[in-house]
């Protein structure tokens, strides 16, 4: 017994309707989510990571850091937002940050601070609140409500950190422009935009200064202290500059532009250069600054290109580009569709002059955008295949996860199969049944039946047969004759699901009559059944020797099934949890289930009691199908999401699939003979350019070595020129440093001698300074008596002032306490009184109801009786009656809506006292806080009065000090005044030799450097003097080896060419 693993290898496709949900971590790799999970896709080499969503979550936007370390997930569930912040390089769970005190069900938009440690967030209806965290810390540091001035519905779209300054936030919105600071624990709105018509959907900071903000009419606004500098219109090219008056903006006639379906400015990404907002359909604009650099100007549209595989090429060109992201070395843009795609652009692949148009293209592959309603798998080849009601068929390799063909059609198809050997794909469209051949880069169709709807169709193992449902009922069909050989027929209900044993021998099929059949595919007879009425199976899965029967249905549980008997039957024991799929490993080892929540199930196998599973969250909606690989080593599930997971597979002994070495994946492919032939005369064109080329390349090598011999000519003689030049210059340079030797030493004796005296000068003036600061000291001490006595004076005034203001705080907060208690008791009054008026005025309408309930029936069974009687006779006048019959319904119904009303009053009247309990104690909490900072303050004055005691005790010991040293001063204060007339005479003279020394060493420094460089110069030339003589010597011995091959002139001419390249250097060339 044992429990399959099954682990994430690979997700394709994505959850693009999430705001901001691309991202890139570096340049090679990116961030997005699809399905239940968060994907770190590496783009070379083509590996996914996975970061697992909660269970039962919605995700509802997220968020990179700015140092591209955390990612931000922000979360509903149970009707409660949730912010989960992973690591990025461990794929760890950080932090998770709650809002308790909320009313708001989910998060619209969330933000890192430039510094990465802070982090806002904005809540949606109806609190519409902001939140400034320190993560880290998991603390709320701040909150404010964000709301319009004028308008009641006003909402937010998005928020974002000032990139230079972490404590000013911006938030979007209907009719909202606001920025806000966060200092001291509060967060301020310190400026709000004037004109509040505009419905803002994105924005982006250009600067610390300026942000660009997109609307929902294709315009664009750049901003500047809340205040518009200059409108952009994406439709209409003219711009203009704004005067700030609400006249000018107000001004429909200016707004007036040919707009798109939808025109909403949905994404706007900075870049060094300028910025990228996406609006309308399959459209991104490109602007970059002007000359002043003040503004910016359109320089580049950007476009969703035509599908050429779809069969209406140019419905892509209708998709909306939601997120944006560019590269760190902003050399690549991503932009995620509505479609669930993802495109790029790489700008140096743009023709800058060919036009001002440039065109996406698909990042890796195209991504189903619908519910995939069909998956199969090939037996010979590592493919898969899969059709969804985005009308497109695709073939997946499932090793690599590649996309390998796509085709789309005008008809949707709601299943598939594909033959054992990967060539031929049977598809079930809403009007046909049609074969097609899997070419080697198209799917062709090449035999069409006549059955409407198949919602299932499956080849046998051995790809001889295939069976289709048509209605009721099972057909099978020869794969070579295409004859319809035997017709199934016993299902009440839709056919669900069919299923071959790997025999071949036997079909199994369920149905939502709640019936699971088995048939003999050689007889077309019934041999086993098992049907549950109240049931409707959706999924079917057989054993390895088809004895046992899996099945699940509506009825919640799994059923294994034997000789038409049940022998295990497994409840489900979450009452929201469905089994949709199940699926058997060929060895028999392992159970899958698909569940409507979008998990996979592995059961312990074979079944037991009590139940064993383990569970794995991969999609977000319901599992529609789900395949074994033949070689047990995959399992490929499919969702309403549009999701495609391939889950690497093995027991929980670790035994996996085991495929023979020798037998690899086939290779074969179909080609249609015009495809190779064109394919072949592509060849023999491409030969016989690459023959012409090489004869080209001959031809100009020739022309080279011919003008290189000329070159090495002319080098030569050149070289032998400046080797003389050089050797003139070396003997000048050596008698010019001979001379500046005996020059440097006379200076140098003379700088000594002067040194000698400046210190004998250093030495008396520093015994002067010395007198000085002792007469500093003296001062200071005078001035610290002063500062003393301010000092206690400062004390005295401020204890009364603070006694004061306590006084004054303890009398208001009274007096607020007092007037909260009486509004409360009105409050109070007010509530009971009107819950009287309600209850008199239900009992009252009730009774009215009651009696004329009463009467209107008494008097409409008189009535039917007369109306009985004489019906052949006046039948006009019953329908008269029973138009009044209707219109008294429809008054008691109007009596019932107007009890509602009185209810939905009686509610509003409580979640008004509640909210003003609420303010109750949010004012008891600050009285609080007062208390204790008043406390806080009565401490602080005691230890002061303590300090003030110590320092009066030294004052008076200082006192009794400076008595005795005023004695002692009075006889010295005569020689003071004497010393400092010598000492201001000493000074003057002081700055006289300093301004000498200063001077001298000036002097000195220049002399070091020039004697420096002039060392290093003659460095420089001993050293190319010794490589000239080397280079000379062997250039002497490299002409007197060549003139041994004097009588071979091609050797000759191979030695010297050698000699040329060996001493001839670039940038003697260069200089020549």
């Amino acid at each position: 017994m044992s429990i399959g693993i099954a682990q994430v290898k690979q997700v394709i496709g994505l959850r693009g309707q999430i705001s901001n949900c691309i991202f890139y971590q570096d340049e090679q790799t990116i961030v997005y989510p699809a399905g239940s999970n968060i994907i770190v896709y590496n783009i070379d080499q083509k590996t996914q990571k996975f970061i697992p969503n909660a269970d039962n979550s919605v995700l509802t936007t997220m968020c990179v850091s700015q140092n591209k370390r955390y990612i931000a997930v922000a979360e509903k569930i149970a009707n409660k937002p949730l912010i989960t912040i992973y690591d990025l390089h461990t794929l760890r769970k950080r932090k998770t940050l709650t809002i308790n005190e909320t009313n708001s069900t989910e998060i619209v938009s969330i933000a890192f601070s430039p510094d990465s440690k802070h982090l806002i967030t904005q809540t949606g209806s109806p609190d519409w609140t902001l939140y400034y965290w320190s993560w880290e810390k998991s603390k709320i540091m701040a909150f404010a409500k964000v709301t319009a001035n004028s308008q009641t519905n006003a909402t937010v779209t998005q928020i974002s950190f000032n990139p230079q300054d972490n404590s000013q936030i911006c938030a979007v919105g209907n009719s909202i422009l606001k920025m806000y600071r966060y200092a001291d624990g509060i967060l301020k709105n310190i400026a709000s935009l004037k004109q509040e018509s505009h419905n803002f959907v994105s924005h982006t900071w250009l600067n610390e200064e300026k942000l660009i903000a997109g609307n929902d009419r294709a315009e664009l606004f750049l901003v500047q202290n809340c205040e518009i500098l200059m409108e952009y219109k994406l439709y209409d090219i003219k711009e203009r500059e704004i005067v700030a008056s609400p006249g000018n903006t107000s001004n429909e006639e200016t707004k007036q532009a040919v707009l798109p379906d939808n025109h909403s400015v949905n994404s706007i990404i900075h870049y060094s250069k300028g910025f990228i907002a996406s609006c309308g359909r399959g459209r991104a604009f490109l602007y970059e600054k002007n000359d002043d650099k003040e503004f910016y100007k359109k320089i580049r549209e950007l476009k969703i290109p035509s599908d050429q595989a779809s069969n209406d090429p140019t419905r892509t060109e209708e998709q909306i580009i939601l997120s944006m992201c560019i590269s760190p070395s902003e050399e690549t843009l991503l932009v995620v569709t509505d479609w669930q795609q993802i495109y790029q652009l790489i700008f140096s692949n743009i023709d800058i002059g060919k036009s001002e148009h440039a065109e996406f293209k698909y990042m890796r592959h195209s991504n189903h955008h619908g519910s995939v309603t069909g998956v199969d798998v090939c037996i010979r080849k590592p493919i898969i295949a899969t059709c969804s009601s985005d009308k497109s068929v695709r073939i997946w390799n499932f090793e690599s996860g590649d996309l390998e063909i796509y085709r789309e059609f005008s008809e949707e198809a709601y299943s598939i199969a594909l033959h054992p050997s990967g060539l031929y794909v049977l598809v079930g469209f809403s009007d046909k049944l049609r074969l097609m051949n899997i070419l080697i880069d198209d799917i062709k169709q090449f035999k069409e039946f006549t059955i409407r709807g198949c919602r299932e169709c499956a080849f046998s193992n051995g790809g001889h047969l295939f069976a289709a449902v048509h209605g009721n009922v099972i057909q099978i069909y020869s794969t070579t004759t295409f004859e319809n050989i035997s017709n199934l027929k016993g299902h009440n209900g839709k056919v669900k699901q069919i299923l071959w044993s790997y025999d071949d021998t036997k079909l199994i099929s369920c149905g939502m009559d709640g019936a699971v059949y088995e048939w003999d595919t050689i007889t077309g007879k019934r041999t086993g059944e098992y049907v549950l009425k109240n049931c409707s199976y959706t999924s079917v899965g057989i054993s390895q020797d088809a004895k046992n029967i899996y099945a699940v249905g509506s009825d919640r549980k799994l059923k294994e099934i034997s000789d038409s008997q049940i022998l295990r039957e497994i409840d489900v024991e979450e009452d929201d949890v469905i089994p949709m799929t199940v699926a058997l490993s060929r060895s028999g080892r392992m159970l899958f289930v698909g569940t409507n929540k979008g998990a996979l199930r592995s059961y312990k196998f074979p079944l037991t009691k009590p139940t064993e599973f383990q569970e794995h969250i991969g999609h977000t909606r319901s599992i529609t199908r789900m395949k074994v690989s033949w070689n047990d080593e995959y399992a490929i599930s499919s969702s309403e999401d549009g999701t495609i997971i391939l889950w690497k597979i093995q027991d929980k002994e670790g035994r996996g699939a085991k495929r023979d070495k020798d037998i690899g994946w086939a290779e074969e492919i179909l080609i249609t003979k015009t495809d190779l032939e064109e394919k072949n005369q592509l060849m023999n064109d491409l030969r016989n350019r690459v023959n012409e080329l090489k004869t080209e390349n001959e031809y100009q090598m020739r022309l080279k070595e011919m003008s290189n011999a000329d070159k090495i000519k002319e080098l030569t003689e050149k070289f032998i020129q400046e080797m003389e030049s050089l050797k003139t210059k070396n003997q000048v340079l050596k008698a010019e440093k001979e001379r500046s030797d005996t020059k440097h030493e006379q200076e140098m004796a003379n700088i000594y001698e002067k040194h000698n005296k400046e210190l004998q000068d250093l030495e008396s003036t520093n015994n002067q300074k010395l007198m000085m600061e002792y007469d500093k000291f003296q001062d200071l001490q005078t001035k610290t008596q002063k500062i003393q006595e301010d000092y206690e004076r400062q004390l005295t005034e401020m204890e009364q002032s603070k006694e004061k203001a306590i006084n004054e705080m303890q009398e208001h907060y009274e007096n607020v306490i007092h007037k909260l208690n009486i509004q409360i008791e009105k409050f109070k009054e007010e509530i009971n009184q009107q819950s009287k008026e309600y209850e008199e005025t239900k009992r009252q309408i009730e009774e009215d109801c009651d009696t004329e309930i009463i009467d209107m029936k008494t008097k409409y069974e008189k009535r039917l009786k007369e109306q009985v009687e004489i019906n052949e006779k006046n039948l006009s006048e019953a329908k008269n009656y029973k138009n009044k019959n209707s219109k008294l319904v429809l008054d008691v119904e109007e009596y019932k809506k107007k009890i509602e009303g009185l209810n939905e009053s009686l509610q509003k009247a409580n979640n008004m006292i509640n909210s003003l309990k609420k303010d109750i104690e949010s004012s008891k909490k600050e009285i609080q806080e007062r208390d204790d900072t008043i406390q806080d303050k009565e401490k602080r004055i005691y230890d002061l009065k303590k300090k003030n005691q110590e320092l009066e005790k030294f004052k008076f010991v200082l006192d009794y000090k400076i008595k005795e040293q005023k004695k002692m001063v009075e006889p010295r204060e005569m020689e003071i005044k004497d010393l400092k007339e010598e000492k201001t005479k000493m000074e003057s003279e002081l700055e006289r030799f300093n301004k000498q020394n200063n001077q001298l060493d000036l002097i000195n420094k220049e002399k070091d450097a020039k004697l420096g460089a002039l060392q290093k110069e003659l460095k420089d030339e001993r050293n190319k003097k010794r490589k000239a003589e080397l280079e000379l010597k062997q250039i002497k011995t490299d002409i007197h080896n060549c003139v041994g091959y004097i009588q071979d002139p091609k050797l000759l001419k191979e030695t010297i060419k050698n000699i040329f390249e060996k001493h001839v250097h670039d940038d003697v060339v260069r200089n020549c």
